[in-house]
C-alpha cells in the first residue's frame, strides 16, 4: 500500500489520515493504524506518544494538504471570478467527502481544542483568502460593491461543504455540481454593456 522508501513514521501518519477519513477518530484504533501501516506497536509508540499525538500529526498533514491544493488554485492566473470558479470546479472525490470537513462532524475531534485547531485554522485561512479575492473582484468592478467579502467567502465554503453532504446523501456528485453552478451563476459578473 505504501512505498518501500516511506519511513515507518510516514506510514503511520498516512494510515491514520486514511482511517480518520473513513472511520472517524473513535473508529480509528491503534491496532487498525498499525495494521494499515504495516507497523508494530513498538514502532508506533517510538514515534508518537499515543493515538491523540498521531491523530494530531495526521490532521495537521491533511489540513496542510487541503490548504496547499486550494492555495495553488486560488493564487493562480485569472480574474477573481475565474479563480473562485477554478477552486469550486477543481477535481474532488465528492462522494468520499472533504477530509477536513468530515473532521468537523467528529465529536471527539471537535471536543479536543488541540485536534480541532488545525481544522479551524485551515478553514479560517480559506475564508480569508476567498474574502480577499472577492474584495479584489469588487475593486476591479467584477462583483457588486455591495457584496461583503467575508460573507461571500463563508457562502463559498458552505456551498462546498454542503455540496459534499448532499452528494454523499444522494450517492451522486450531481448535487455538489448543482450547488457549484448555482453559486457561480449568482457570482457571475454582468456582461459589459448592460
Amino acid at each position: 500500500m505504501y512505498s518501500a522508501a516511506m519511513s515507518t513514521q510516514e506510514r503511520l501518519i498516512e494510515a491514520t489520515r486514511e482511517l480518520l477519513w473513513e472511520r472517524g477518530y473513535v473508529g480509528t484504533s491503534p491496532k487498525a493504524i498499525q495494521q494499515h501501516a504495516g507497523a508494530g506497536q513498538g514502532s508506533m509508540y517510538h514515534h508518537f506518544k499515543g493515538k491523540p499525538d498521531l491523530a494530531l500529526a495526521a490532521i495537521r498533514r491533511t489540513a496542510e494538504e487541503l490548504w496547499a491544493g486550494a492555495e495553488e488554485v486560488l493564487s493562480g492566473p485569472g480574474s477573481p471570478y475565474e479563480r473562485i470558479e477554478a477552486y469550486l470546479r477543481r477535481e474532488r472525490d465528492v462522494l468520499r467527502g472533504c477530509p477536513v470537513g468530515r473532521l468537523t462532524m467528529d465529536p471527539d475531534v471537535i471536543a479536543s481544542d488541540e485536534l480541532r485547531a488545525p481544522v479551524d485554522e485551515t478553514l479560517d485561512r480559506l475564508r480569508e483568502c476567498l474574502a480577499g479575492i472577492v474584495e479584489e473582484g469588487k475593486e476591479q468592478g467584477l462583483f457588486a460593491s455591495s457584496l461583503d467579502g467575508e460573507e461571500i467567502a463563508a457562502t463559498i465554503l458552505a456551498t462546498v461543504q454542503g455540496g459534499y453532504v448532499l452528494a454523499r446523501a444522494s450517492g451522486s456528485p450531481a448535487a455538489f455540481d448543482s450547488g457549484v453552478r448555482g453559486l457561480l451563476a449568482l457570482l457571475a459578473p454582468a456582461p459589459s454593456g448592460r
